[in-house]
């Protein structure tokens, strides 16, 4: 069948893909940007395998070890990082915190993935009133600042749940507020593809075929719109990311015994000053290395993705 071509992995797709993917490997920058995404990846799931110590031990937390610097300066070879002001070694608790930290931005941007693909689908699918009532849905909530929005309801539900039911919750709470944040920017991405995707031919010969309009919608559409979502995708998780740190300085984040690398910063700020530096800057430095791996990621991807770099 010619207009669904789509739906099999033609000898053009797969060339097409090879060069996508010859392309990537031959960007040196990319490349490194990838593989130094996989280790802090590989890092965040065997946290509890790399890390010297159990954060959850009773014994992890010892004031006699308060602030002792890294292994560099003090000689200490129990503590490759240092301690903090708790006694807590800064490695164990900074590979825990990467794999919070990880799992939020990625857990957050699948829920605004999801919402923004649906939304997105419909809404340019239906047109209509669905679509203007949709988008100006999404207008309002773009218009709302995603830090204003998380302050906001974070702060409203402490004051009525109290601080011991979100401390609880904290986890949860954060990837459900920066995921229903951000999901204009999957919607409108995926609306302008479904725009241009369901004038096509293949989408006229399902219609005539009786195909119902979800299966043309997530099986035919959907993907052949993918490709910006891959890019946006990537640099939402740095932006995910960078939301938790923030929510964390400001005292709404993850709390104090399960830290993320944001609670870490938030905690270490105030020895930052006081000789003991190490307690803020090696998380930020591990925060700042994994910000700038997926904007450059996103950047090789966007590169790459772009179908004016392709050419049969």
């Amino acid at each position: 069948m010619r207009y669904f071509k789509k739906d099999i992995i033609t000898p053009a797709q797969s060339s097409r893909w090879s060069h996508i993917w010859a392309g990537f490997i031959g960007d040196k920058l990319a490349t490194l940007a990838l593989a130094i995404f996989v280790f802090y990846c590989l890092v965040a799931i065997f946290a509890p395998l790399l890390a010297p110590y159990n954060i959850n031990n009773p014994n992890f937390m010892d004031l006699e070890n308060a602030e002792i610097a890294p292994f560099w300066i003090s000689g200490d070879s129990r503590f490759l990082l240092g301690t903090d002001a708790q006694g807590r070694d800064m490695l164990s608790v900074i590979l825990y915190g990467t794999r919070l930290s990880l799992t939020i931005g990625v857990c957050a941007v699948l829920i605004q993935t999801a919402l923004g693909i649906c939304i997105g689908l419909i809404s340019g699918y239906l047109g209509g009133r669905t679509d203007n009532f949709l988008m100006r849905c999404a207008d309002i909530q773009l218009s709302l600042s995603t830090m204003m929005v998380a302050i906001v309801f974070l702060a409203i539900f402490q004051a009525m749940f109290g601080m011991a039911m979100y401390q609880q919750l904290a986890m949860l709470m954060l990837i459900l507020v920066i995921g229903l944040a951000e999901w204009p920017l999957f919607a409108r991405t995926i609306r302008a593809s479904v725009l241009a995707e369901k004038q096509k031919e293949y989408v006229d010969a399902a219609r005539i075929m009786g195909i119902s309009p979800k299966r043309i919608m997530f099986k035919h559409i959907l993907p052949n719109t993918l490709t910006p979502v891959l890019v946006i995708f990537t640099v939402q998780i740095s932006n995910a990311i960078v939301a938790e740190a923030a929510l964390s300085f400001l005292g709404l984040g993850m709390p104090a015994n399960d830290p993320s690398l944001g609670a870490l910063i938030s905690v270490g700020f105030s020895y930052m000053f006081s000789g003991s530096w190490w307690i803020c800057v090696i998380p930020s430095v591990t925060l700042i290395i994994l910000i700038l791996v997926m904007n450059m990621l996103g950047d090789g991807l966007r590169d790459h993705l772009n179908p004016k770099t392709y050419k049969d």
